[in-house]
């Protein structure tokens, strides 16, 4: 299975090695990185890790935390990622789509950014019109205002990225649970999918099922 690690480490030539080593250590194969912030001589990184089913990862955990100056901030699963680019691959395929743009957006949504489902909602109503696999049985949240871009967190602790489309009075949504926030780079690469898909759908952008 894949695991999503987000650890806090020093912002330093050497830095990134050791925590490679240790993943590697413990029994984790790293098959991708996201820098996700540097500042104050301080980094925030994303790993993704591949770990054999079944077996705890607390020994992930205290390896890392055995680390001086890397602090674990989250451990999740995630799903296998989609290619080199997968970003430009769902632009694509949006591109030569002749309906449900909005599904196949939502649908791609959880691999591009390690959530849990993804959604379209009804602002108005409040209503879940589609959500991807894994989210079968999910309800949007009780309350979506402000009708922003924004990252929160749900009363049941779990966590949303937020994409409103007022034109259409829809909205997306991404969820993970058991996971940290979705951090603010996480949030741009989100809105710019959105809008992306917005150009290349056009008039086809409410076209649901």
């Amino acid at each position: 299975m894949l695991l999503r690690i987000r650890v806090r480490l020093p912002d330093r030539p050497g830095s990134l090695g050791k925590v490679a080593r240790t993943l590697g250590a413990a029994g984790a194969d790293v098959v991708q990185l996201s820098v996700l912030e540097q500042d104050g001589g301080r980094a925030l990184d994303d790993f993704t890790v591949s770990w054999p089913t079944g077996l705890s990862a607390d020994r992930l955990i205290a390896g890392l935390d055995a680390v001086p100056g890397v602090q674990v901030e989250g451990l999740w699963p995630t799903l296998e990622p989609q290619g080199l680019h997968p970003d430009v691959a769902l632009i694509g395929q949006l591109a030569v789509t002749h309906a449900d743009g909005l599904m196949i957006l939502a649908d791609a949504l959880p691999g591009i950014l390690s959530a849990d489902w993804a959604g379209v909602v009804h602002v108005p109503s409040g209503k879940l019109v589609h959500a991807s696999p894994g989210g079968e049985t999910a309800e949007a949240p009780a309350d979506l205002e402000p009708l922003r871009l924004r990252a929160f967190q749900a009363a049941d602790g779990t966590q949303f990225g937020f994409v409103p489309l007022p034109a259409i009075d829809m909205a997306v949504l991404v969820a993970r649970s058991n996971a940290p926030e979705f951090h603010t780079s996480e949030m741009y690469r989100l809105e710019q999918l959105v809008h992306a898909a917005q150009a290349v759908l056009g008039d086809r952008l409410s076209l649901l099922g």
